[in-house]
């Protein structure tokens, strides 16, 4: 045994008669801050560029997926399987250029595309179509980048002028949104930095 299937029987066990504690007592509630921090640090990590903590941050990651995994399975709700299924399906869905008929030639196409079909299948029905725990500087790039309001820089010279930093906040996102340019990454690269040069 070997793989992802060996990862779920380490969890098993561990939510299973006789194991840990700690583990056995976790729902899918309690593990949120932790699926949010793994996800954090595999952030930082890719974008530190370590091949070794590359690795390790996106192995936390996965064990998040395999821990969600066997309690929805205890709970009889769904397992793994059903979790890999669905992202393979969707990835065919989502991908018609490539295992269907449709064309694209560029990343913008296929990213337009993308879109699309998730509208289709509708996941817009979200507040703004966006998830409650986006980072709040993506969650701007985003509703931007989608033509909500869209900040300029004549919007964030005004701003400054009036000394009111939330609207300034918000059309420098907007700058970085007519650029598609990710606000989130950007600031997460320029933090490591200071952290290494402190």
């Amino acid at each position: 045994m070997g793989g992802m299937e060996r990862l779920l029987e380490v969890m098993r066990r561990l939510r299973g008669p006789g194991g840990c504690p700690w583990d056995r007592a976790q729902t899918h509630a309690s593990l949120v801050p932790y699926l949010l921090e793994e996800a954090s640090e595999a952030a930082d990590a890719l974008l530190e560029g370590s091949p070794q903590a590359m690795a390790e941050e996106l192995g936390d990651v996965l064990l998040q997926v395999a821990f969600h995994s066997v309690i929805a399975e205890e709970e009889g709700r769904f397992t793994y399987g059903d979790v890999e299924r669905g992202i393979v399906e969707k990835l065919i869905r989502r991908h018609p250029h490539v295992f269907g008929e449709a064309s694209a030639h560029t990343p913008e196409e296929v990213k337009a595309r993308w879109e699309a079909l998730k509208a289709e299948e509708g996941k817009e029905e979200r507040p703004c179509g966006l998830p409650q725990h986006l980072p709040t500087l993506l969650r701007a790039y985003e509703l931007q980048r989608r033509g909500v309001e869209p900040g300029s820089e004549e919007g964030l010279r005004a701003a400054l002028e009036r000394g009111d930093l939330e609207e300034a906040l918000w059309n420098l996102v907007g700058l970085f949104a007519k650029r598609g340019l990710d606000p989130e990454s950007a600031l997460r690269r320029r933090s490591l930095r200071a952290c290494r040069e402190a």
